[in-house]
């Protein structure tokens, strides 16, 4: 349940639109007709977000936030406010207020910006765990895995976490990029700070710099008042910068500033702003070869990767891959309603000989169009999209073995792979897995199929070697 607290003296109209909007049980809306009483709340029992009247019969509005960033910085603060009060708003935005909203409320905007807010509360609260198993499916955002990737992933969260120091996140999407950065910043020196993340592919380039830096009144059309950008607004925090490799190039030199001396102009500007935020961020890109390709500034690129973080994707997780399943089918099949307790071993291998180029996201879409489709405790291969084809990979022979002999199947040459891997490992099966880049999950149903119990059982094709 999200808990809103309104801090407002108007008896009747604002209470009411709240409410209307964010209804129970989903929702609890606390309220305060006094900024003490507001603050004695919050001291009891913080809220999710806080709506606050800019104008209160005992104190200003801009009083109580700031004894409201005392008690706790990361609780999304949005003011409530007449139009002709707007440059007390902007002066909040400045101070670190979540956004700003006019009376008479529009229910549409409420429900958009208190529902963002909402969910940036809830992710600078909820832990992004770093553990090697976890199977709690109340868990929502979790980084979760125990192969040896993974591992180093923790170990590398753990060295920088406490080093205030920019990281670039990098792996292919879906990965869970944005889970590390929250890792990273749960576990640093800001932590009791916001913490906000912006997706530079998502927003418009002529947006993108706006909403980075804030704009001056008339700096472009529709600019009819001063903004409030991410930088000036975190100052203190932490900014989450995604696929920051899409960032346009005229923009890129402003960041490389801002990380340099920590000040910035806004758009149409010429006052030099200052801050001090920690930047993360995070790519898909290969911004090597984008610099090389002049997409992306070597400078930039160079600050932004004083410690980089690369995760793996999830067809390199090994056996990873089975407990995400489990995991995700109990949390989605009570989310969705179902009774799925447990996943056919003709399903899990259908899942898990899939190559995944949606990652982590593309699994948990693909699970819940599954439970969708499902009935019964147990979830069949044929509740599966349709499009869900096995990943055909045929595993390379070792070095010195002739892969152009007559006579010889790609099966044989397989199992021969196989069974080399094995004996180098000494019959180590989670290495071998490692070595030739599958699942060990997949390892042993190969192993199973060519009958290969014994690990230095000789190869039927020793004989042609030897002959």
């Amino acid at each position: 349940m999200a808990r809103l607290l309104l801090v407002d003296d108007e008896p009747a109209l604002v209470p009411t639109q709240v409410r209307q909007a964010f209804p129970a049980p989903e929702h609890h809306v606390e309220v305060a007709r006094t900024g003490a009483d507001g603050l004695t709340r919050i001291r009891v029992r913080p809220p999710d977000v806080v709506l606050l009247d800019l104008r209160l019969p005992d104190q200003s509005g801009l009083e109580v936030f700031q004894e409201i960033r005392r008690i706790d910085a990361r609780i999304p603060v949005i003011f409530i406010t007449a139009a002709r009060t707007a440059d007390a708003a902007i002066e909040a935005m400045q101070q670190g207020a979540y956004d700003y909203l006019f009376k008479p409320l529009d229910l549409r905007q409420l429900q958009r910006v208190v529902g963002e807010a909402l969910e940036v509360s809830r992710r600078m609260r909820e832990p992004a765990l770093v553990t090697e198993a976890d199977s709690d499916p109340d868990v929502n955002d979790a980084i979760i895995g125990g192969c040896p990737a993974m591992r180093e992933v923790y170990k590398a969260i753990g060295r920088v976490a406490a080093q205030d120091v920019p990281v670039l996140i990098t792996g292919e999407s879906g990965t869970g990029k944005e889970l590390v950065a929250l890792a990273i910043y749960q576990h640093g020196p800001r932590a009791k700070a916001p913490f906000l993340a912006l997706n530079c592919a998502a927003i418009p380039e002529n947006l993108l710099e706006s909403e980075l830096f804030g704009h001056e009144k008339g700096a472009f059309t529709g600019a009819d008042r001063r903004r409030i950008g991410k930088f000036e607004q975190c100052s203190g925090g932490t900014i989450f910068l995604d696929e920051v490799g899409d960032m346009p190039l005229a923009l890129q030199a402003k960041v490389l500033r801002l990380m340099q001396d920590q000040s910035f102009e806004r758009v149409g500007g010429s006052e030099t702003v200052r801050t001090d935020v920690r930047l993360i961020a995070a790519t898909h890109r290969d911004l090597k070869a984008y610099c090389e390709e002049a997409k992306f500034r070597p400078d930039l690129y160079y600050r932004l990767g004083v410690f980089t973080i690369h995760l793996p994707a999830l067809r390199e997780r090994g056996d990873d891959l089975p407990m995400l399943v489990m995991l995700y089918v109990r949390r989605f099949s009570r989310e969705l309603g179902r009774e799925v307790r447990e996943v056919d071993p003709e399903a899990m291998e259908r899942l898990c000989d899939y190559s995944w180029p949606g990652n982590v996201r593309e699994l948990q879409s693909v699970l819940k169009q599954a439970l969708l489709r499902a009935s019964g405790t147990v979830l069949l291969s044929a509740f599966l999209p349709t499009d869900l084809i096995p990943n055909v990979r045929v595993i390379s022979p070792p070095p010195g073995v002739n892969r152009h002999r007559p006579g010889v199947t790609l099966s044989e040459l397989e199992r021969e792979a196989i069974q080399d891997c094995l004996i180098r490992t000494g019959g180590n099966r989670q290495r071998t897995a490692d070595l030739l880049g599958i699942s060990t999950r997949t390892l042993l149903r190969k192993i199973r199929t060519y009958g290969m119990d014994d690990p230095l059982r000789p190869s039927p094709l020793d004989d042609d070697l030897s002959a």
